[in-house]
């Protein structure tokens, strides 16, 4: 199936870089802003079934709802399979719905400034804004308060601070999709009735202390957007988690990281990119990853580092096959067939695979998930991509959760994250996750079991490989559309320009 051979992992004998050395991964004021407590913790995986449970937790909202994203749809229908006799299947609908009925609830929306061009083209949203508007104890708002170039990129629901929801997932439409994927679902529909293609995510629910902090950091970037300090909400009369929703952890510390880019006096926060990594380095046997992008600097010399260590760990990415857009293609496309050919040179012990989903019939499935895992050890879920603006332009929002030797409930905690690695592969694969985790167990290498469950044709894995081929440089500090930096626009012509003239000279 593959022309490289598979690399059996075994646990390293080679240190990690010592300046990331640490016992715990997940350190305050360092990897993440704090840790707390969640009773209960529970990824959701693709947005059929986090649009159903956020119906559900909304129904139980008491006094506070606020959503944080880089884009709202008030024409979003979150529970299509599953109509409500009585309550409104669209988003804007149900909201003003809700409110009449709850007459004790706000509910806040806070979008990315530009992202509103987006809602704007939305047709009917901006009048389902203005009737919700009209009802007073609705807010929408745009966050302004990031430098030039960088957006609002955090996804986060906070429900009575007593329940919250972060991830990739944004509240908008082309999002909605289950996990079969299946070609020819005609529920995969924009409002306007334009049909768009298979769509992969994962977002997280979380409860108690640890909903409360995303609270905290929502209320942070409410006042920040528009100057008004938010009052804690009253406690929760009931209990907003969603019926049916299985936490895969229970009162478990959940570590929040972000990315929050310097801005008039406020300094840079860069909690996503420490948290990165200080776990790449710290990984033993396999950093498994599901992301948009895989342009990353930093991210592509740490995997380079570990790739070169005679016995370092497996890794393996999970990317869709192209970006959306020709404009983000064709930059992003570039930076990642850059940073696959500098993997490439790095990768002499053959544990590198970057992967792309695709169905049944061989249609690509976009993949919009931002996951890390760790060996058995770390579980990242998030809003941040390994790009260059996730690590200090946008900003972003993470939560993570860890096993520790010292920690009472380790074991559970890493059988439940490996349980997750192997239930997103045999998403991808279309086999039963006990089959993924029998292979990687007996086999000793992830990339084996993958391999062994890859096929040529139906639901699967295809190899990105072919990407690799060319120069092995990364790209350049100052990158039109995925700076590492604010930087002025001129500046950034100006090295993008510096770069094509570079790449023209004869070797």
């Amino acid at each position: 199936m593959t022309p490289h051979p598979v690399h059996t992992a075994s646990v390293s004998t080679a240190r990690p870089d010592a300046s990331r050395s640490m016992d715990r991964l997940l350190q305050p004021s360092v990897t993440c802003s704090r840790l707390e407590k969640a009773p209960r913790f529970a990824p959701i995986v693709d947005a059929a079934d986090y649009f159903a449970h956020l119906r559900d937790a909304l129904l139980r909202a008491d006094h506070s709802v606020m959503f944080v994203g880089w884009e709202f749809d008030a024409r979003l229908k979150l529970d299509p399979d599953h109509p409500l006799v009585g309550v409104p299947q669209r988003l804007g609908r149900f909201l003003s719905w809700l409110m009449a009925r709850k007459p004790g609830l706000k509910i806040r929306v806070l979008q990315w400034n530009l992202g509103v061009l987006g809602t704007i083209a939305h047709g009917t949203t901006p009048l389902h804004l203005l009737n919700l508007i009209a009802a007073r104890r609705f807010d929408f708002r745009l966050d302004s308060a990031h430098p030039l170039g960088g957006s609002q990129h955090q996804k986060i629901v906070v429900i009575d601070d007593a329940l919250a929801f972060c991830g990739g997932i944004d509240v908008t439409a082309k999002r909605w999709d289950n996990r079969r994927h299946d070609d020819d679902d005609v529920r995969r529909l924009e409002p306007s009735g334009r049909r768009y293609g298979p769509f992969h995510d994962v977002t997280v629910a979380i409860d108690g202390a640890a909903a409360a902090a995303l609270g905290d950091i929502a209320r942070e970037r409410w006042a920040r957007a528009t100057g008004e300090r938010l009052v804690l909400p009253p406690p929760a009369i009931g209990d907003p988690w969603p019926q049916g929703l299985a936490p895969l952890l229970r009162d478990v510390e959940v570590g929040v990281a972000r990315t929050d880019p310097a801005f008039r006096s406020r300094p840079a926060v860069r909690e996503v990119e420490e948290l990165y990594l200080t776990a790449i380095a710290a990984a033993r046997r396999t950093i498994y990853i599901e992301s948009q992008y895989f342009t990353s600097r930093c991210i592509a010399l740490a995997v380079a580092e570990r790739l070169a260590e005679p016995d370092g760990p497996e890794i393996v990415v999970i990317n869709p096959l192209r970006a959306m857009g020709w404009l983000e293609e064709f930059a992003m496309g570039e930076a990642r067939r850059r940073t696959l050919a500098h993997i490439a040179a790095a990768d002499r012990h053959g544990r590198f695979r970057i992967y792309r989903p695709v169905t049944d019939k061989g249609q690509p499935i976009y993949v919009h998930a931002k996951v890390l895992i760790v060996d058995d050890r770390l579980l990242r879920i998030g809003s941040s991509n390994l790009n260059n603006r996730s690590m200090g332009l946008d900003a972003e929002c993470d939560v993570a959760v860890e096993a520790t030797d010292n920690d009472e409930g380790s074991g559970t905690t890493r059988a439940a994250i490996e349980s997750l690695r192997h239930t997103l592969l045999a998403e991808h694969l279309g086999v039963a996750p006990e089959t993924v985790a029998g292979a990687a167990a007996a086999m000793g290498s992830l990339i084996g079991a993958i391999e062994q469950f890859r096929r040529e044709q139906g639901r699967t894995l295809v190899p990105l490989d072919g990407l690799a081929a060319g120069e092995a440089r990364l790209l350049g500090a100052g990158e039109l559309l995925d700076p590492e930096h604010p930087e002025p626009v001129w500046k950034a012509i100006l090295h993008n320009l510096q770069d094509g003239l570079r790449r023209r000279k004869p070797s």
